[in-house]
Parts: structure tokens; C-alpha cells; sequence
């Protein structure tokens, strides 16, 4: 697996450089700040790197520092989030201010991102936190914000907050079977999607 590139850059578009290393030239996806960074054409360049490799492609995606591929390989790794994605959302917030979002729970903040919206953003707070260290969250309490509703019954609550965090029916069936019968509704939430994660 390649994971950094430095040479000669020949080319730059917006969201792509071409990097030419022992005259081979890489084709790099990257956020508009990474490309704006890297140089002047002509100019030796340095990028992190993350490999995808997949039955029909190859493609790389470069990052100026290390974090900024952590974050990215953490994203992509995160339940409904591609490279596109995660991509469009280190466009718009760096790994700090990804970290300030998670920690005070700003879904308006993600949902700032193209293609994020309210339901997408409140499970992302819920998934990410834990994977980049930012602090507890609520699980229960971010599901709510988006529809406003109050807990009732754990199991319920819990097939109803999964519906609402866009995970489909048969996602919620088969790990509603694996969870206890009773318990706190955000223990049996966060247990949820640690199983769904996982899947």
C-alpha cells in the first residue's frame, strides 16, 4: 500500500494533483486547501496517502499532514460515509474543529458539509465521537434532536433512534435481536451501533 508520495507536481486541479515520482505520475484526490498547498507546478511536493483499492479502481487521496489522513481513514470507516464524503467534510472542517463539533454536539455545524443533512449529522456525532476521542455523547439525546421526541420504552426508543439515524429495517432487526431485553436506553443504543459498526 502506498502511503506518501513525494515529487514533482505537474499538474493541479482543484480537487486533484498529479505527482510525478520516478517518472511515474500519481493522480491524487484532495480537499481544494491540500491542493492550494502543495506548490507551485514544477515544485517538489509531499503528500500523506491513503490507498483505496477496489475490484475496478485504484485511487489515492492525499493529505498535507498525518492527522488529516487519520481523520479521513476514521470517516471512511464510519457507517454511510465514503471517500466523497469524508473528503467534503475535511474541505470544510479541519481535524480540530471536526473534534470542537463532536465534543459540543454542533449538528448544525456538519451540517454545513454538501450532502449532510440533519439525520446524517446527528449519527455522525453519535458514531465518531468514541473513534476520535472527543468526549461522551448521547446517543439518545442526539437521535432526539432530530425529531424533537422524548424516550418511552429502551427497545422502542431504540429501533425508532436507528430508523431516524437512517439505518434500514433490516440493519435495526437483526441487531435488535442480539441486545438485551431491558436496559438504559443510551447503553442499549451506544451497544447498537458498536454492533453495527462492526458489521
Amino acid at each position: 500500500m502506498i502511503g506518501s508520495l513525494r515529487g514533482t507536481l505537474l499538474d493541479r486541479h482543484v480537487t486533484e494533483l498529479l505527482v510525478e515520482v520516478g517518472g511515474l505520475g500519481y493522480r491524487v484526490q484532495v480537499t481544494p486547501a491540500t491542493a492550494a498547498g502543495a506548490g507551485d507546478v514544477g515544485d517538489e511536493t509531499f503528500l500523506h496517502v491513503h490507498q483505496q483499492v477496489r475490484e475496478d479502481a485504484q485511487t489515492l487521496y492525499g493529505f498535507t499532514t498525518i492527522e488529516d489522513r487519520r481523520v479521513f481513514e476514521v470517516l471512511i470507516g464510519t457507517h454511510g460515509v465514503g471517500p466523497a464524503l469524508a473528503l467534503a467534510i475535511l474541505s470544510v472542517h479541519s481535524p480540530a474543529e471536526l473534534r470542537r463539533i463532536l465534543a459540543t454536539d454542533d449538528v448544525a455545524a456538519l451540517c454545513l458539509v454538501p450532502g449532510v443533512g440533519r439525520k446524517t449529522a446527528a449519527r455522525l456525532l453519535v458514531e465518531l465521537k468514541s473513534r476520535l476521542d472527543a468526549g461522551q455523547v448521547d446517543p439518545v439525546a442526539a437521535a432526539a434532536a432530530i425529531s424533537g421526541r422524548s424516550a418511552g420504552d429502551s427497545r422502542t426508543d431504540v429501533r425508532d433512534a436507528l430508523a431516524e439515524l437512517g439505518y434500514g429495517a433490516d440493519e435495526i432487526g437483526r441487531v435488535l435481536v442480539e441486545l438485551p431485553d431491558d436496559g438504559d436506553t443510551s447503553d442499549l443504543l451506544r451497544e447498537a451501533l458498536q454492533r453495527l459498526a462492526a458489521a
